[in-house]
């Protein structure tokens, strides 16, 4: 677990056997890695959890911010193990308020991630949270909206990076926390 391959912790397999592939979702050609399977699983959805408190329980994390919507499912238990605030940023028209905004690129268009008004403020140290990595677009946006308005991104955490589409290259030199890495 980690972007420097450390000896690789016996509980990964054990997470990487329940995530399942589903081909040609949602559209052929795609082979979807569904975490959802992971969260059938007490002890997998378990120990994803734990492994990422055990990187972040001592890095003085204050936010905690997940992206719509697989980051909902992993990024409160976290915050709450480590003691810090969760943020959701959410597809557009989607939280009530006022909410900033930053606009991504996408294969087949744009789309953007929104966050309420003052849920992060300058000098907060933000872990961003998702299931998945493959181009990077996403975890890009969220780092720069949270930049934008001061907090400072200590790493993004994902359970499953795609490397072949190289999303890592997208996040500005932060480091990334991934679990299962599939090519």
């Amino acid at each position: 677990m980690s972007e420097n391959k450390e000896e690789e912790d016996p509980r990964i397999n054990g997470i990487k056997t329940k995530i399942r592939v589903v081909p040609d979702f949602p559209k052929k050609g795609i082979m979807f890695q569904d975490i959802t399977t992971v969260l059938l699983d007490p002890k997998a959805f378990k120990d994803t959890i734990d492994l990422f408190v055990e990187r972040y329980r001592d890095k003085n994390i204050s936010v905690v911010a997940g992206i719509e919507a697989r980051g909902f499912l992993f990024g409160p238990p976290i915050a709450l193990a480590i003691g810090a605030k969760f943020v959701p940023l959410r597809k557009p028209k989607k939280l009530p308020g006022e909410t900033i905004f930053e606009e991504y690129e996408l294969e087949y268009g744009s789309d953007r991630l929104e966050m309420h008004v003052g849920a992060v403020e300058t000098g907060d140290r933000a872990l961003v949270v998702d299931d998945l990595i493959a181009t990077g677009g996403t975890l890009c946006a969220a780092i720069n909206l949270l930049e934008r308005v001061g907090a400072e991104v200590v790493e993004c955490a994902c359970v499953i990076e795609l490397p072949e589409l190289k999303g890592r290259q997208k996040l500005k030199g932060k480091p990334l926390c991934m679990l299962v890495e599939y090519r």
